[in-house]
């Protein structure tokens, strides 16, 4: 989803609206995924008298885990004559209400207003060096000159995640791509951001007229009409969530992912060195991922960092009255951490309604809806615990469902017992306490290691080479496990009198 964030950006208030702003020199483009339209968006140039104001609208709707969900989303960037960046604006609207970021740029001090409808928030950044948008970052590279051979590295500022990294940018030859119906000259770029490779044909304009990515994203210039025909009461067939998840090879079938207690597995298409990867009940060993039951872990050296993961951030108001006030009536009775942050578990699951959002959650808005799925969850369960003094971070990875393994979200917890200390995960979304051992940890930290999934959807591969079972866990078929298919030897009852038999499969 952070990847759509950033290539549309669309109006909180009625998107007819917020269309009427566009001209006749707009640029409208199509969105889609593997070839099913899923949204579109417009964008324009203003002029004024020292610079230029950039405008994007848009629209996105698909099907999450069978559910239609749409969202508006808009940005606004003010540039100086050589498209540097001095303001911006980005709004997401899931249905539920905006959440607006606005920022301001002095040198390399950017001031920062988040607001939602539940309050808003400030913060001051001094950045490394100045950043720029991926909105204007095309304009940029025209101003320059765009010229074959050439690389730059550029410091974007990504709105959706509140970070800013460096992006590579490789320009390429001169093409003739198709956009609008029409030929058009365009220098091919590959951009690399935050992992992810994608390529745009741009203009010596700057325009963008194609961009690509290798998870089977496309946006496309096209006509008003075409980029419009969109059918926003309809249903886009292909569902994201089940497109992206990852289905393992594997001989030995995981029947109940609760009673797995120890999971052996062999991953391709990811660096493993990375250190979150380590740690807690999860172990790399020789490009080996090896998971075992959370409810072994036993108290170790204590973490002398676990205490920053108290303090609140731009997205998880630990310092709210309301998230206070309602982890404070969560924990009622609890004496120890560890009653706290099991009551947290199943409390959060039991207040929010389980719906697939397009969104960033910001934990003060998800008390006011109570509605979200895992990121949702896991947002408002960490601001909960860290207002009552327990540290919690964010985990982002993988767990088993229904035979595959989809990208999920949830919470890790720090408590500190026998004299040590041991981060231990929990599934808010999934009612778990702690979370079941099919949860594979792949990043780890604040909101921003969300991105940390996007470069491994459609290349993640996963065999599983071992699963160890609690005994009397797998379900069964009348006294029999459920991977043993043969016949069962039954005699069915028979009505007397030679009338029709009477049963039902089991």
């Amino acid at each position: 989803m952070g990847l759509l964030i950033r290539h549309l950006q669309a109006s909180p208030a009625n998107l007819a609206a917020d269309l009427a702003r566009y001209g006749s020199a707009a640029q409208w483009k199509g969105v889609y995924y593997r070839g099913e339209k899923i949204g579109f968006s417009v964008g324009q140039v203003v002029p004024f008298a020292d610079g230029y104001e950039l405008q994007e609208d848009g629209r996105l709707q698909m099907i999450l885990l069978g559910a239609s969900s749409a969202a508006r989303l808009r940005t606004v960037a003010q540039v100086d004559r050589d498209f540097n960046l001095r303001s911006f604006s980005f709004s997401l609207d899931p249905g539920t209400g905006p959440l607006e970021i606005n920022g301001t740029l002095e040198g390399r001090r950017l001031s920062l207003t988040i607001s939602t409808p539940g309050g808003t928030r400030s913060e001051t950044r001094e950045l490394a060096e100045a950043p720029i948008l991926s909105l204007n970052l095309s304009r940029r590279l025209a101003a320059a000159g765009l010229r074959s051979g050439d690389r730059h590295t550029m410091t974007v500022f990504d709105p959706a995640t509140l970070r800013n990294a460096p992006m590579v940018l490789e320009i390429g030859q001169r093409e003739v791509v198709r956009a609008a119906g029409k030929p058009v000259p365009a220098f091919k770029v590959q951009m690399t951001f935050g992992g992810i490779a994608s390529t745009s044909w741009v203009t010596d304009t700057g325009e963008v007229v194609r961009e690509e990515s290798p998870m089977g994203l496309l946006v496309v210039k096209e006509t008003r009409d075409r980029a419009m025909a969109l059918a926003v009461p309809g249903d886009v067939q292909v569902d994201l969530l089940q497109a992206a998840a990852v289905v393992p090879s594997t001989s030995k079938r995981i029947l109940e992912p609760t009673g797995v207690v120890l999971l052996r597995m062999r991953l391709e298409g990811m660096d493993l060195s990375d250190p979150d990867l380590q740690g807690g009940s999860q172990t790399v060993t020789e490009g080996v991922v090896m998971l075992r039951d959370p409810r072994s872990l036993k108290p170790g050296s204590r973490d002398p960092s676990a205490e920053r993961f108290t303090q609140p951030e731009p997205l998880i108001e630990s310092d709210a009255p309301e998230i206070v006030a309602e982890a404070q009536e969560a924990a009622r009775g609890a004496t120890t951490a560890r009653q706290k942050a099991e009551r947290l578990v199943r409390h959060v699951n039991h207040l929010l309604e389980k719906k697939p959002t397009v969104s960033l959650p910001s934990a003060r808005e998800v008390l006011r809806t109570r509605v979200g799925d895992c990121n949702e969850h896991t947002a408002l369960y960490v601001a909960m615990a860290r207002s009552l003094g327990i540290p919690a971070r964010i985990a982002v990875g993988l767990v088993f469902l229904h035979g595959a393994f989809y990208y999920h979200a949830w919470p890790e917890v720090y408590l500190t017992e026998a004299g040590g200390g041991l981060w231990l995960p929990v599934d808010p979304t999934l009612n778990q306490f702690p979370a079941d051992t099919t949860h594979l940890r792949l990043a780890r930290g604040g909101l921003d290691k969300q991105a940390a999934i996007l470069p491994l959807i459609g290349k993640l591969k996963i065999a599983i080479l071992d699963v160890q079972v609690q005994p009397g866990t797998d379900p069964t078929l009348i006294g029999r496990p459920a991977q043993d298919t043969r016949p069962m030897e039954i005699v069915l009852p028979q009505r007397g009198g030679g009338g029709a038999t009477c049963w039902s499969s089991p």
